[in-house]
């Protein structure tokens, strides 16, 4: 459920196609969730609990704890992601340069990461009760080529960035880094960093280019399914010691995602 903390977190070309009728996740909504077993819903809400057992007692919990937000908080930030006439949720455009960027007034958060972590994947898990808007994902690696933006009503505009690394676009350092150094709208940035291989080195050089923005970031760790707990917590923690000493503009705590295939409803 990690879109309803960042949507606390942000309060006080994708292909994309406009669907007259879809369905939805039977466990998009967080009422739905809530039906499950206690120790499913634990596991969902607060993923790092999943882990706490496997953790030595010597190793500091509050480090992954720092944003815990309540059910009931999270009840709250899920409206920000059910679209409304006043408060449209849609696929606003996409851009190669710069000077193809809009202009627009609200806050942008943006995410980032090599090909493949996940970076669609989890835009379209944000979108996943606004069905109208569809976003593509692929397991192929380099398949977003352009910044994709997408407007959240008036509350902030997301935007999702090509990756780096392995078939990234040849123009991604002039397309991406211009926009991370002089979008003034720019309020937060998602850095996602793969949790089954942890920090690569090209996720290094993304970080020390967030330090340098000075823009505040977090980092998202996804794929945390994609291996055993002893390797996750191995490379979550070589994570927090490289935010501890090497970062200033980093939140201090890693955000958890993980896959979840769920049935779909029928109408």
């Amino acid at each position: 459920m990690f879109w309803l903390r960042l949507a606390l977190w942000l309060q006080p070309r994708t292909q994309v196609w406009a669907v007259a009728r879809q369905s939805v996740h039977k466990l998009a909504s967080l009422q739905k969730a809530t039906t499950l077993p206690p120790k499913k819903v634990q596991s969902l809400l607060y993923p790092f609990s999943m882990l706490e057992d496997y953790l030595d007692r010597s190793v500091d919990r509050m480090q992954f704890q720092l944003f815990h937000p309540s059910v009931e908080d999270m009840a709250k930030a899920e409206k920000l992601y059910c679209s409304s006439q006043s408060h449209k949720i849609d696929y606003y455009t996409s851009a190669e340069r710069m000077d193809h960027v809009p202009t627009l007034k609200q806050p942008e958060v943006c995410f980032i990461g090599r090909s493949n972590v996940g970076k669609s994947s989890l835009i379209k898990a944000l979108f996943s009760l606004t069905p109208e808007v569809e976003v593509r994902v692929s397991k192929t690696p380099g398949h977003t080529k352009k910044m994709n933006f997408f407007r959240v009503g008036k509350a902030f505009t997301i935007v999702d960035m090509p990756g780096y690394g392995h078939r990234a676009p040849k123009d991604f350092v002039d397309m991406v880094e211009p926009y991370l150094y002089t979008r003034k709208n720019l309020v937060r940035t998602f850095l996602l960093v793969d949790g089954s291989v942890g920090l690569q080195k090209a996720d290094l050089i993304a970080l020390e280019m967030c330090e340098e923005i000075r823009c505040p970031y977090v980092i998202v760790v996804t794929k945390i399914d994609k291996c055993g707990h002893g390797a996750l917590l191995s490379n979550l923690i070589h994570l927090q010691d490289v935010v501890k000493t090497e970062t200033i503009s980093c939140f201090p705590q890693p955000f958890l995602v993980r896959a979840l295939l769920l049935p779909k409803m029928t109408d």
